[in-house]
């Protein structure tokens, strides 16, 4: 069984940076992407972001080129640095692994206000 936790959400400012890591514990054998997912207040949880595991990307169009999502293997951890963030980023920020049936987590609260 593997499991995903999340970490570094927080309280920032309009155009401010926060990076969020993922690490992952626990043995996770056919896991060849992993994704970020937020969840807004009264909206569904949307995928942000993915990274196989040759290190290909592809992100929300809205946030390419404010999102970057990265790996490293070593530490078994995904990361997702954010930039530039606005008040419409406020989520609860997921990581998963896309069919791997892996229970979703607690998440990392992001919050984005002045």
């Amino acid at each position: 069984q593997v499991q995903f936790v999340e970490s570094g959400g927080g309280l920032v400012q309009p155009g401010g940076s926060l990076r969020l890591s993922c690490a992952a514990s626990g043995t996770a054998t056919n896991i060849r992407r992993m994704a970020w997912y937020r969840q807004a207040p009264g909206k569904l949880r949307a995928w942000v972001a993915s990274i196989t595991i040759t290190g290909s990307t592809d992100y929300q169009p809205s946030l390419e080129g404010r999102f970057t999502i990265s790996r490293d293997s070593a530490k078994n951890t995904v990361y997702l640095q954010m930039n530039n963030l606005t008040p419409e980023d406020t989520a609860v920020y997921y990581c998963n692994a896309p069919g791997a049936w892996v229970s979703w987590g607690q998440g990392t609260q992001v919050t984005v206000s002045s």
